[in-house]
């Protein structure tokens, strides 16, 4: 398990971008916008060098809320659906309920079924969003009613129930799917703050 210890300092030039890409990868989850703009924009910005982890995640939030929908799209993707069990990344198990071993024991079938469901209802609902959500310690079954709440659902163990066909798209361009994809970024931001905690506590 990678601690906080064992990440280069920020104020370290010597591997500038590279320090970078391996910090943000941890703290947000790797994936190619990451590296290809994230990282070179802090790079460059900052040459680097910042007073702490925590001030680096609010710059990169900062930057992320900058860029147009489909970048910022394309890296709440670069995180797992809630309920996936398969190829997590150690803090993302951590954080969906799953063991260091990576054996999930604590969720039942039903629960997973449920939330492969939902995150196809979600994705109908917005199209080319993820659903996104700081869990902050809640289970996969508390976290299944939040979505269910969200996309106006009834509380079910159905996995199949509402069929998609129902649920209706909102308009990309419309202020409903902005407010929900910047909701995504800021709770990837308080994902990365509750990552940082952890390994600080290491």
């Amino acid at each position: 398990m990678t601690t906080l210890s064992a990440l280069p300092a920020l104020s370290d030039k010597s591997d500038g971008t590279q320090n970078l890409s391996g910090v943000l990868s941890l703290l947000f989850e790797p994936s190619e916008i990451l590296q290809d703009k994230l990282v070179p924009q802090l790079a460059t910005a900052h040459q680097g060098s910042f007073e702490s982890y925590s001030d680096l995640i609010d710059e990169a939030v900062n930057l992320m809320s900058q860029w147009d929908a489909s970048e910022r799209a394309a890296f709440i993707a670069g995180h797992p659906r809630i309920g996936e069990t398969k190829n997590l990344s150690v803090l993302s198990n951590k954080e969906q309920g799953g063991s260091k071993s990576g054996v999930v024991a604590s969720t039942p079938p039903e629960v997973l079924s449920r939330l492969q469901h939902l995150n196809a209802c979600y994705e109908q609902r917005y199209p080319g969003l993820r659903y996104i959500i700081f869990v902050n310690g809640r289970s996969r079954a508390e976290v299944a009613e939040v979505m269910e709440d969200a996309l106006g659902l009834d509380h079910s163990l159905s996995p199949d129930s509402p069929s998609l066909e129902t649920i209706s798209p909102i308009d990309r361009d419309s202020e409903e799917w902005r407010a929900e994809l910047d909701r995504a970024i800021q709770d990837v931001g308080l994902i990365a703050k509750s990552r940082l905690r952890s390994l600080e506590g290491m």
